[in-house]
C-alpha cells in the first residue's frame, strides 16, 4: 500500500526514502473538471481515491502541486574531500542561453587518458509525471553507471506531463541528443568532459518510463543524420508501456502494491494527448501508428524484466514485435521481483549493473550479432 513519505533532515535517510519513494506514483490533473475525481477509474477506485492515498492536490490554473518531498541532490563536480570521494564526478550544463533545458553530465573521477569511454544517455523514471536528473536515486544510478561501466553519461532533464503532455518528453530527449551531436562536432565549443566520450558508441538508457522514452526517441532518430554519432544500442529496464486489454500479468497483479492498474490508467491519461486512450502508440507500441513501420531498424536492443511485475507482459510483447523485425535483442526475464526492485535490493542494483555493463562492451565487436532471447 502506498504511503506518503515526509522527509527527514537526516541525509543517511535519503537513499531509503528515495528507494520507496520512486514506487511511488503521485497524480495530479491539467485542467479537469472537479467531477474528474468522481469518475471511476480501474478496480473501482475514483480520482479523488488516488490523490487522498497519495497526499495529492493540484491548483487551479491545472498545474501540479506535488506535495511529496523527494531528496535532490547538487552536482559534485570536483572532489572537495579526499578522504571521502564521490563515486564519480557530475556537472550541469545549459543546453542553450534561450530555454531551461539542461543536462547532467558524468565521468569517473580518474577517467583514463587515452582511451575513450562510451557515452550513455540517460533517461531517468517517475511516469512522466515526477522527478528529475537532480533526483538523489537517479543522481546515484549514473554515479554507478559512469564508474563502473566505465562511461560518460549525459542524465537528461525532461518536461514533466500533465503540464507538458506527451510527446514533449520525447522532443526533449532527442533535443539532448542533437547536443550531443552538436558537441561531437565541437559546435558551440565542446565541453571538456566530452572529450573523454567515444561519440561512435553511443547507448540509450532508461528505466520505467524514462525506458518507454528511449524505445520513442530511439525510433525518432532514425529520421536524422546524427553522424559522427553511432546510436550502438537501446537498454530497457522495465518500462512502462500499457494498453486498453489487460494482459495476463496486469490481471494476476491487478493490486500490485508498487504498481497497481488503476494507479498507472490515471497516470496514463495524464501523459498522453488529450482524448487519447492507452491503446496510442506512445502507450501500447505494437498497437500500430506512425513508427511501428521503423521498428526493424533499430539497433541492438536490451530489455530486463520481472516476473513479479504486472508491466511484464508488456515488455515481452515489445521484445517478440522486435525479433519479429530482426532486431537483435538480449532479454533478461527474471523470476520473481517486482517494478523497481533494484531501487531497494542493493543485489539486484547490482546485477543490472552488470548485465547492462556487458551488453554495452559486448555490442558492436562484430559485425554479425545474432538476435536472440535469455530467460
Amino acid at each position: 500500500m502506498f504511503r506518503q513519505l515526509c522527509l527527514n533532515q537526516n541525509p543517511k535517510s535519503w537513499h531509503a526514502l528515495a528507494s520507496y519513494s520512486l514506487l511511488v506514483f503521485l497524480l495530479f490533473s491539467q485542467s479537469w473538471p472537479s467531477i474528474m475525481s468522481e469518475e471511476k477509474v480501474a478496480q473501482g477506485h475514483t480520482w479523488q481515491d488516488a490523490f487522498e492515498v497519495l497526499g495529492i492536490s493540484w491548483n487551479p490554473d491545472g498545474t501540479l502541486n506535488r506535495e511529496i518531498l523527494i531528496p535532490m541532490v547538487n552536482a559534485t563536480p570536483t572532489v572537495t574531500d579526499p578522504n571521502n570521494p564521490p563515486v564519480a564526478l557530475s556537472n550541469d550544463v545549459q543546453l542553450s542561453p534561450y530555454s531551461k533545458a539542461y543536462v547532467r553530465l558524468y565521468i569517473p573521477v580518474t577517467p583514463p587518458a587515452t582511451t575513450k569511454l562510451p557515452l550513455i544517455i540517460y533517461l531517468h523514471g517517475g511516469d512522466f509525471v515526477l522527478y528529475s536528473a537532480s533526483t538523489a536515486i537517479f543522481h546515484e544510478f549514473c554515479n554507478n553507471i559512469a564508474s563502473q561501466f566505465p562511461a560518460v553519461v549525459v542524465s537528461v532533464e525532461y518536461r514533466h506531463a500533465p503540464e507538458n503532455r506527451l510527446p514533449a518528453a520525447y522532443d526533449d530527449a532527442l533535443n539532448a541528443i542533437f547536443w550531443v551531436k552538436n558537441q561531437s562536432l565541437g559546435i558551440g565549443s565542446r565541453d571538456q568532459w566530452l572529450h573523454y566520450a567515444d561519440f561512435s558508441k553511443v547507448f540509450l538508457l532508461g528505466s520505467s518510463a524514462g525506458a518507454n522514452i528511449v524505445y520513442h526517441t530511439a525510433l525518432r532518430t532514425l529520421d536524422f543524420d546524427l553522424s559522427p554519432l553511432k546510436i550502438r544500442g537501446i537498454l530497457m529496464n522495465q518500462p512502462f508501456f500499457g494498453g486498453e486489454i489487460r494482459t495476463p500479468s496486469e490481471i494476476r497483479l491487478i493490486d500490485d502494491p508498487y504498481v497497481p492498474l488503476y494507479i498507472c490508467d490515471v497516470l496514463w491519461t495524464l501523459a498522453l494527448p488529450l482524448g487519447a486512450n492507452r491503446d496510442h502508440e506512445f502507450c501500447n507500441p505494437i498497437a500500430g501508428g506512425t513508427f511501428l513501420g521503423r521498428v526493424s531498424r533499430l539497433p541492438r536492443v536490451f530489455a530486463k524484466a520481472n516476473e513479479g511485475d504486472p508491466l511484464s507482459d508488456r515488455t515481452t510483447q515489445l521484445v517478440k514485435l522486435l525479433l519479429e523485425n530482426r532486431v537483435s535483442v538480449v532479454y533478461e526475464y527474471h523470476q520473481g521481483g517486482f517494478h523497481g526492485m533494484e531501487l531497494q535490493n542493493t543485489t539486484a542494483a547490482q546485477s543490472l549493473y552488470n548485465s547492462m555493463k556487458f551488453f554495452v562492451n559486448s555490442t558492436g565487436v562484430t559485425d554479425d550479432e545474432d538476435s536472440h532471447a535469455s530467460y
